[in-house]
């Protein structure tokens, strides 16, 4: 611990306050970017059907999902390290190349392994870029003003769930598919190239070989191997393969001993821990790590499942999903922006996530009332309350978060924080799938039993009696009833764990070496104090009473005081009344 202490010592402070012009200018584009890889990564959905017909992979189209969140899940830890090590301004501008490139191969593939492996790609940049834009944004802005400014990012991210499948269809229908990622393509381009203008860049010149030389090799070998051996059986389990079978008991074996090994290598060999185990000595960041990896599960099965219930259990048009969506994003970004407003007005959080995550359990629980009948208008104002919810809970605990953490470990933490609920996401999205082809199989009529094994589509309405359209659009509102179930409890277990998330304001713990610093500069004042105390031709004699005193083996208690010691000669006369 002592030796990743040092290590964390060692590393440039990137911390460049701005001032307010040149922030607005350098925050806007940081919004901007985080928009547009929002879009990006949710955009897809709409277009994954038309995609799997025109590359004839209408059984794995899935895997385009799955590649972009284990990539994003695998890189997204390491980001926060190597912003510390080669500077965020270099790591976010890369990730926003990467994107612009990933994207540009998209629109190009001509085969589903070239679609998934460029969907994989995006998926390392979407780390990179949502994590810099947080981790820039706190060395821009000080702790007691970036509530708001984390708050506007939440609006971002929250406007990109909604603008990216209205994209998505809109190229579905006027254009191709291709063309939603050509469009993503050249604005990544030039958010990169704002960036390289906009971007202070704090970062050290140090010697590339020993900043290769930093990175903790070991420990992204083994969480790469641990999280990619869990994700792929999590995700493909029991609708590609059994999760009986030898594969998927092999996979998740390795994946947990990787894991193991990963947490084994952070503790005991790594220099700069891309997690370090100290994070969890203290109980706020533990619970708030706990509830980003529960709120991920949640908020991703929401993402994807909300719009099956629109189209698949109530027969609604990919727009009008789209269009049904908004109430909880809209209620998501107003939230984020006032929740942000709020903290920079009080200097504190505590009672937003307790709101926050109260609204969330209580629009989750308010979603069981959803089925085949359900008025519009009652369906959006359950959503915007769990969107009120999603925003008073997604940015405080970002601030939360660095509030209890030091200057040194604001990066890898909030990196951090990105990683839970980027797994969380993971395995939420993994177990709701298989919670709804159970449902579907125990309830879809037999003549229809085929569809649970593609739970996205839906038979032609034309060929299909009205009774059996109405059985299937049931047999799917009572599996997105059962998905909805499993995420009142999780979310509910992020209402308790605010218990253990203590609010202490807007002031981050101090680093060691700070300390020392006060305590220097307060032995610097005691001595000025004893200095302007006695006249400038007693000063000589003080220093020879002192040294007198310190050397004396008498006790202390025996001793006059030493510094009543002048007063014996004429002075100080004025402490004798």
């Amino acid at each position: 611990m002592n030796r990743q202490r040092e290590a964390e010592k060692a590393l440039h402070d990137q911390t460049n306050i701005l001032p307010f012009a040149q922030l607005m200018v350098v925050f806007t584009g940081l919004a901007i970017s985080l928009l547009i890889c929002m879009v990006d990564q949710n955009g897809i959905s709409v277009t994954l059907p038309t995609i799997s017909r025109e590359l004839g992979a209408q059984n794995t189209i899935s895997w385009a999902g799955t590649s972009s969140l284990i990539a994003n899940t695998v890189f997204t830890v390491l980001y926060g390290r190597l912003s510390d090590i080669f500077g965020r301004k270099v790591m976010y501008i890369s990730a926003l190349v990467l994107l612009c490139i990933a994207d540009l191969l998209c629109g190009l593939s001509q085969n589903p392994a070239m679609f998934y492996v460029f969907r994989g790609l995006a998926g390392v940049a979407g780390g990179g870029v949502t994590s810099l834009t947080m981790i820039i944004v706190s060395d821009i802005v000080t702790l007691e003003k970036r509530g708001k400014y984390q708050g506007i990012l939440g609006a971002s991210l929250g406007l990109g769930n909604i603008i990216g499948p209205f994209l998505g269809a809109a190229f579905i229908m006027r254009s191709t598919w291709r063309g939603f990622f050509w469009l993503i393509s050249p604005l990544a381009a030039c958010s990169a190239v704002v960036g390289y203008f906009l971007i202070p860049n704090n970062a050290r010149k140090d010697n590339f070989r020993e900043n290769i030389g930093r990175i903790d090799w070991f420990g992204l070998l083994a969480s790469s191997i641990g999280i990619i051996f869990l994700l792929i059986p999590i995700s493909g389990g029991g609708s590609y393969f059994p999760w009986d079978s030898p594969m998927v008991i092999s996979m998740l074996v390795i994946g947990g001993c990787a894991i193991v090994a990963f947490l084994l290598i952070e503790w005991k060999v790594a220099t700069l821990p891309m997690l370090p185990v100290v994070f969890f000595k203290n109980k706020v960041i533990s619970a708030i790590f706990l509830q980003s990896f529960l709120y991920g599960a949640v908020y991703q099965s929401s993402l994807y499942y909300l719009p099956l219930y629109y189209q698949n259990a109530r027969g609604w048009s990919p727009i009008a999903s789209a269009a049904m969506t908004c109430p909880m994003v809209a209620a998501q970004s107003t939230f984020s922006i006032a929740s942000g407003l709020y903290i920079t007005r009080v200097k504190r959080y505590g009672e937003i996530i307790w709101i926050g995550f109260g609204l969330w359990t209580l629009g989750s629980g308010l979603m069981l009332l959803f089925g085949t009948h359900t008025h519009p208008a009652v369906i959006a104002v359950i959503v915007a309350v769990m969107g009120a919810g999603i925003g008073f809970t997604f940015q405080p605990t970002l601030v939360a978060l660095q509030a209890h953490c030091t200057k040194s470990q604001r990066a890898v933490v909030i990196a951090n924080r990105n990683f839970f609920r980027c797994i969380g996401g993971s395995c939420g999205l993994a177990i709701s799938a298989a919670i709804l082809q159970a449902a579907l199989r125990s309830n879809l009529p037999t003549k229809f039993a085929y569809l649970a094994e593609s739970s996205y589509s839906l038979p032609s309405k034309a060929n299909i009696s009205a009774t059996e359209w109405a059985s299937i659009l049931l047999s799917y509102s009572k599996a997105s009833h059962a998905v909805f179930i499993l995420q009142v409890p999780v979310i509910g277990v992020c209402f308790l764990a605010c218990i253990f998330v203590r609010d202490r304001g807007l002031e981050r713990p101090k680093e060691p070496e700070e300390l020392e610093e006060e305590k220097r500069k307060a032995q610097e004042r005691d001595a000025e104090a004893v200095t302007s105390e006695y006249p400038e031709e007693c000063l000589e004699t003080y220093h020879q009473v002192e040294k007198r005193h310190s050397a004396s083996t008498f006790a202390e208690s025996s001793m006059p005081p030493s510094r009543a010691e002048p007063n014996t000669e004429g002075y100080g006369e004025k402490e004798q009344h």
